[in-house]
C-alpha cells in the first residue's frame, strides 16, 4: 500500500494523497465506491517504474480521507475534489484513470472541463451519458432502496462476491467494503447514480480508453461499455476471467491494458 503522505483540505473533508514523481505523463488514479487507493497499488507501482508520475488518493469518506461529522458523500463534492487536486498539483496534461465510481467522476470532470485532462481511461464503469432502457432506469431508481434492506453485517460480503471472482480478490474487496458504514455506502451509491445523465450527442473530447472485466455483471456496465466503445469508434479492452474489480482479479493484465492505452494517447 502506498503511503498517502500528503493532505488537501476541502470543504467538509480532508483528502489524503500520494504522488510518485516521474518524467512521463502524469497518471491520476481514481478508485471505486467503497474502495480506496490501494485497489490500484499494483498499477501505481508498475506505472511509476515505467517512468510515469503517479497520483493516488482516497476519495472523501474512503480510506484515509475523512468527512466532517454530518457531511454526506455527494457527487458534486467528489467531482470538485478531483478538480481541486489537479489544480493543487498543477499537473501537465494528466491522464485520468477511474474505476467504477472513479470512472464516473473522471468522465464528469472531462465533460465539465475538457482542458483539465489529456486522456481518460475508464475501468468497469457505466457510461455517464449513454442511453438507458426503461428497465435500466427502474433498476437505478430501485437499487438504493433494495440495498438498504440488506443487513449491514451481510452487505460487504454480498457486494464483494458480486464484484470480484477470485477468492483472494473477493477477500480483499470484502475487507475494504467492511470498513465503510452501511449508511455511508448508501450515500456513495446514490452519488454514483447521480452521474448518469444521458446525452445522445456527447462524445468524449480527449483520447479515451475503456477496460472491462469479462465477468463483470454489476449493473449495466457490460452492455453500456460495449455500446460506448461502438459509439466512440474505439476498441474495448476486455480482461479475461476478471470481474468488476479487475485490478484485484487480474492485476497484471489490467496494468498491461492501462500501459498500452497510455502509450497510444498523444501527450502534449
Amino acid at each position: 500500500m502506498l503511503n498517502l503522505d500528503r493532505t488537501l483540505v476541502r470543504e467538509g473533508a480532508t483528502l489524503r494523497f500520494a504522488m510518485l514523481d516521474g518524467h512521463r505523463r502524469p497518471v491520476v488514479l481514481v478508485h471505486g465506491a467503497g474502495m480506496d487507493h490501494s485497489m490500484f497499488d499494483a498499477q501505481a507501482i508498475a506505472l511509476h517504474e515505467a517512468g510515469h508520475s503517479v497520483v493516488a488518493f482516497d476519495q472523501r469518506g474512503h480510506g484515509g480521507s475523512h468527512l466532517e461529522p454530518g457531511t454526506p458523500f455527494t457527487g458534486p463534492a467528489a467531482l470538485d475534489d478531483l478538480a481541486a487536486l489537479l489544480d493543487h498539483l498543477a499537473l501537465d496534461d494528466p491522464a485520468l484513470v477511474g474505476h467504477s465510481l472513479g470512472g464516473n467522476v473522471a468522465q464528469a470532470l472531462v465533460r465539465r472541463d475538457p482542458g483539465r485532462a489529456g486522456a481518460l481511461i475508464v475501468i468497469d464503469s457505466t457510461w455517464n451519458t449513454g442511453p438507458l432502457t426503461r428497465g435500466e432506469r427502474a433498476a437505478l431508481r430501485l437499487a438504493a432502496p433494495a440495498l438498504s434492506l440488506i443487513p449491514a453485517s451481510r452487505l460487504p460480503g454480498m457486494l464483494a462476491r458480486a464484484s470480484a471472482v477470485t477468492p483472494r480478490a473477493i477477500a480483499m474487496t470484502e475487507a475494504m467494503f467492511a470498513r465503510m458504514p452501511k449508511r455511508a455506502f448508501l450515500d456513495v451509491w446514490r452519488a454514483t447514480v447521480s452521474f448518469v445523465e444521458p446525452d445522445a450527442d456527447y462524445r468524449v473530447p480527449v483520447p479515451l480508453g475503456l477496460i472491462r472485466g469479462e465477468l463483470d455483471r454489476t449493473g449495466n456496465i457490460a452492455t453500456a461499455m460495449h455500446a460506448w466503445a461502438r459509439a466512440e469508434g474505439i476498441g474495448e479492452r476486455v480482461v479475461t476471467g476478471a470481474g468488476h474489480v479487475v485490478t484485484f482479479d487480474a492485476p497484471e493484465a489490467t496494468t498491461i491494458a492501462i500501459r498500452d492505452l497510455l502509450a497510444s494517447a498523444p501527450h502534449a
